[in-house]
């Protein structure tokens, strides 16, 4: 795996690069928080807003667009309580799967990108409110090529956000299976891996149980 030690941010953040390649923002957000008695992750309150507004704007700021979010639990709530709905450049893909695990649910993202003129995927959890638009950008600017496969790293340890160049979505999606998404893949391309370290913007953490709640502010 090829390290970017001090990777720069590119400049400004706020929204979309124009003129650039087209980096789709995919937002993983179908679980149903069974650890959390059912609560889907999607609509915790994070800012006084659901997690999942939070969670586009963080991949529209950090030069992402256009943004496909991937529903599963509760998602006729997600659409009547937030505003993506009306949100420009914002897809909302029903999964009805979801409960298959976070692997089909980033088969449905990419299945909803193809065709589309996105020449990459840059992907995120809805359930990591600590990772936010520095990180993205960072990330997002590790894109070359089609073929580009690039993420975060955190002192060394490989996380989210992960940037997909769209020629390789199709074998992603082959792999992608059960909770892993695409770890299987990942691990099995590490020699093309670029790691773009963002342990200095961003925590890793997830919201997972109860006591992850203490997190959301």
């Amino acid at each position: 795996m090829t390290p970017l030690s001090n990777q720069p941010l590119p400049e400004p953040l706020g929204g979309p690069v124009r003129g650039g390649p087209v980096v789709a923002g995919l937002l993983l957000a179908a679980g149903g928080g069974r650890r959390l008695g059912g609560r889907p992750k999607a609509l915790l309150p994070h800012r006084g807003r659901p997690l999942i507004e939070h969670a586009v704007e963080v991949l529209r700021e950090g030069g992402c667009g256009p943004v496909h979010v991937v529903l599963g639990a509760e998602a006729d709530q997600v659409r009547a309580r937030t505003v993506l709905p009306d949100l420009p450049g914002c897809v909302l893909v029903d999964h009805p799967g979801w409960a298959e695990g976070m692997g089909s649910s980033l088969r449905a993202g990419l299945e909803s990108l193809a065709g589309t003129d996105a020449d990459a995927a840059l992907v995120l959890l809805v359930d990591q409110p600590g990772i936010g638009a520095a990180a993205v950008s960072r990330v997002r600017a590790a894109y070359g090529s089609r073929d580009a496969l690039a993420a975060a790293s955190y002192e060394g340890v490989r996380g989210h956000p992960v940037l997909l160049g769209a020629h390789r979505w199709r074998a992603v999606a082959r792999s992608a299976a059960g909770d892993r998404g695409a770890r299987a893949y990942l691990a099995g391309h590490a020699s093309s891996l670029v790691l773009v370290e963002c342990g200095d913007v961003a925590e890793p953490y997830d919201i997972d149980t109860p006591e992850d709640l203490e997190r959301l502010e």
